[in-house]
């Protein structure tokens, strides 16, 4: 239903509002500079959020518009990791680094930090963004969750 005067109220109407939402506790801070990082050099980016694996808490969230919730994909992008582990189970020497899921019109790129503890994932249009550049950011990205004593 197409309700006009709605977009006249504050917070419902308008271009999307292009912040990233972060928790409060320390290890939120680079979680939110991290989805900062790569809402400046990648704009067109649909969804992107930083979640605690072992916790299953998001530490951050960005999303373009109203209908994509990180929260209702939290539990599922947690699923394909644990799942993704399971799969190289005897190569021990491996780690498992990210993970590409591609559907008709969107790549969603799930990127871990190294020592599997929390994961960036990233919602993008196959249309307007770049496979190898989206990679490269996201890389990028997992590196600032690190911060500066690593």
């Amino acid at each position: 239903m197409n309700l006009p005067f709605l977009r006249y109220i504050p917070g419902l109407g308008g271009p999307p509002i292009r912040q990233v939402v972060a928790g409060s506790n320390a290890a939120t801070s680079p979680a939110a500079t991290a989805l900062q990082y790569l809402l400046t050099e990648l704009p067109e980016l649909l969804l992107a959020a930083v979640l605690d694996l072992p916790t299953k808490q998001l530490l951050a969230t960005y999303a373009a518009e109203r209908h994509y919730q990180p929260s209702l994909v939290a539990q599922s992008v947690a699923t394909v990791v644990q799942q993704a582990e399971a799969l190289r189970q005897g190569q021990a020497e491996e780690e498992l680094e990210e993970v590409l899921l591609t559907l008709s019109g969107q790549l969603h790129l799930l990127r871990l930090r190294p020592g599997s503890q929390q994961v960036l994932f990233m919602a993008i249009s196959q249309h307007d963004t770049n496979l190898a550049l989206a990679r490269r950011l996201a890389q990028q990205a997992v590196q600032l969750l690190s911060g500066p004593q690593e």
